[in-house]
């Protein structure tokens, strides 16, 4: 049988979803926990491969098992076992055609700032000393909704076929004391969710003009970009399917 799972994870102490040699990431943690509990080799596919350092509110896999599974039970073993940064929310069987990659309509993110210091939210967001033309950086994140070639945002060297992405929204609110952009796409590409907030921070404090996204997009030079924000700041929300 085929089960998902809907996971909830702190990214910081990890080197990312995606298993690696020698280091420790969620996936690889995911599916040592699952090897204890099963006492069975199990493989797990995640609908997105955050990087080092970024966390997940809804992050979603799948795997296939032929040993019988109660859903509740195992959720309380795994989450008895893994690291308390790393939570299973839900399991529960699908469809053997269920993919958590490619079955995947939209896929959101949520990139957290704050403009002043914070003690409790500093581990989960990107915290800055200058001001932000507000209104500036939502009419940049209006120019990259839509079908675009994304690969001025896409960090070199990516194995991808196309760089091209639909954004369905791109919007900055305010939400208490922290300032959040939230990206609802049908894909992303590597590192792209922080190239993008990098370049439109640049233009909300002054630094370059909204021609630059317009560049950016026309040319697929990664090095016309800003800098990339940080990975701690940026939350894989939900998926949609």
């Amino acid at each position: 049988m085929r089960f998902r799972l809907l996971i909830e994870y702190d990214g910081t102490d990890y080197a990312g979803w995606q298993v690696q040699t020698d280091k420790q990431t969620v996936q690889g943690n995911i599916e040592q926990a699952l090897r204890l509990v099963l006492k069975v080799p199990v493989q797990i596919v995640g609908a997105g491969r955050t990087d080092a350092g970024v966390h997940a509110r809804g992050q979603v896999a799948h795997f296939d098992s032929d040993v019988e599974i109660f859903p509740r039970r195992l959720q309380q073993s795994l989450n008895g076992i893994l690291e308390r940064t790393i939570r299973i929310k839900n399991i529960e069987p699908c469809s053997e055609t269920f993919h958590a990659r490619y079955s995947a309509k939209s896929r959101t993110y949520l990139y957290q700032i704050s403009t002043r210091p914070h003690a409790l939210y500093r581990p989960l967001v990107w915290q800055i000393s200058y001001s932000l033309n507000i209104p500036i950086m939502q009419a940049a994140a209006d120019m990259i909704t839509g079908s675009h070639d994304f690969q001025g945002f896409c960090r070199s060297l990516s194995d991808v076929k196309h760089y091209m992405c639909t954004v369905f929204l791109a919007c900055w609110q305010q939400n208490a004391e922290i300032l959040l952009f939230e990206i609802n796409a049908n894909r992303f590409l590597h590192g792209m969710v922080r190239a993008i907030v990098g370049t439109i921070i640049d233009i909300g404090r002054g630094k370059t003009t909204l021609d630059q996204i317009q560049q950016i997009l026309q040319t697929g030079d990664r090095r016309l970009t800003g800098q990339s924000a940080p990975a701690h700041g940026l939350i894989f929300e939900k998926v949609e399917y």
